[in-house]
């Protein structure tokens, strides 16, 4: 899938994966990657400047946890009540354009 794809959509998709479970970047990454099969796939460059921006906004906070390997303590997002909210909203709005698309996506 094009790159440019991931684009506009990454905080929707950031804030999606969160919903149900805090997790570290690496494991987001992960997550992405396996739930979309491989489809999407974004490196640390990318990750992290969009999280810190989410909990810039308000929208995710963060914690610190020991690993369970014994190594460095690992940076733990969740969502704020504000992030499901605009999570709502984001779904919404994309639920919306992908039926609005529907008529364009050509034959199964």
């Amino acid at each position: 899938m094009d790159q440019n794809t991931l684009r506009g959509h990454l905080d929707l998709i950031l804030l999606a994966s969160l919903e149900h479970a805090p997790l570290y970047g690496v494991q987001l990454i992960q997550h992405v990657h396996a739930l979309t099969v491989g489809h999407f796939h974004f490196k640390e460059g990318t990750l992290y400047p969009a999280l810190h921006r989410l909990e810039k906004q308000g929208l995710l906070t963060a914690d610190l946890q020991p690993s369970p390997t014994g190594g460095p303590p690992r940076k733990y997002y969740h969502l704020t009540p504000a992030g499901r909210t605009d999570l709502a909203r984001r779904q919404q709005n994309w639920q919306a354009f992908a039926a609005a698309m529907q008529p364009f996506g050509g034959q199964a």
